[in-house]
């Protein structure tokens, strides 16, 4: 039987703001026709999934993953999953889309925390055994509760302003949640930190003259071993990703204010403004210039 794909306008319907808060408990029957927790089943949005009570099987993608009260993890769209040998076994479940809730990405990249949990940590799971999860103590997954329940009350009571709200409170738990991840000791939850702070450190100082033996100190790896796990986690090399960052800022530049293509060039690190339009052509596929233009 193929796995049910979870459509997200299910949950938060077609013009609703796409966030919804969720909680699963053992129940002879669905608590809903969207309750899927027990049912294999993949979907469009991003679920981040926050182990309230008790423990069971988590199956992802061919393997059964063990889960205790305190485990926190994201689950990425098209991700074959469920739920299963449940004990006491309480979910709360966030489910939103982070292409339509236009959350800060600069700036949440900014954090290693961030970048560990939420970009690299679904990438290594399989490969970590699931050993490189947050699992929050007793006091922060207080914290995380209680959060979850304002938002979920937002959800329900859906009274004027509760899209800012919601959006102000899904910032705050990921915010706290890539701080308490940064807490972590396992092995493998310190070599993803490591990568996440060459990430933060690029989207904090994206103009700096940076080498690729800078973020290779940064990550306390091999040049060779930073390539081979930065690849894994973003497709992209190291020195890639800070080309795409640096024409990301331009062309936020571009639309935003008047400086002049060498001025914008000179400010997103590039010392040659030939150079600059090069880069920007094969990225984005028009010169900054035609760019500008397109923006007005």
């Amino acid at each position: 039987m193929k796995p049910v794909i979870a459509d997200g306008s299910d949950y938060y319907g077609q013009t609703g703001f796409p966030l919804m808060v969720g909680r699963s408990r053992i129940l002879k029957t669905p608590a809903s026709s969207t309750d899927l927790t027990e049912v294999e089943h993949s979907h469009d949005f991003c679920e981040l999934v926050i182990v309230a009570q008790g423990n069971g099987l988590h199956y992802l993608e061919g393997m059964d993953l063990p889960i205790t009260a305190g485990d926190v993890f994201l689950l990425q769209g098209r991700q074959r999953h469920y739920f299963h040998d449940r004990k006491n076994l309480e979910l709360v479940s966030v489910m939103y889309d982070p292409d339509k809730i236009e959350l800060p990405e600069n700036d949440l990249r900014s954090m290693p925390g961030y970048c560990a949990m939420f970009l690299l940590e679904p990438t290594y799971r399989k490969q970590h055994r699931f050993a490189s999860r947050l699992h929050l103590k007793r006091i922060q997954l207080a914290k995380v509760l209680a959060i979850t329940d304002e938002m979920e009350r937002e959800c329900n009571e859906k009274t004027p302003g509760r899209e800012v709200m919601l959006r102000a409170k899904l910032q705050e738990l990921i915010t706290y949640l890539s701080r308490a991840y940064t807490q972590g000791n396992s092995t493998e939850t310190q070599a993803l930190l490591r990568v996440g702070e060459v990430i933060g450190t690029m989207e904090n100082d994206f103009s700096k003259d940076w080498k690729l033996d800078d973020f290779a100190a940064i990550a306390h790896m091999s040049k060779n071993n930073l390539l081979k796990v930065f690849r894994k986690a973003t497709n992209q090399s190291p020195i890639d990703y800070l080309m795409r960052l640096r024409i990301q800022r331009a062309m936020e530049l571009l639309h935003q204010t008047e400086y002049s293509i060498t001025e914008i060039a000179f400010k997103t690190g590039f010392n040659d403004s030939n150079y600059f339009t090069r880069q920007f052509r094969r990225v984005v596929g028009m010169p900054p210039s035609q760019f500008r233009r397109q923006q007005h």
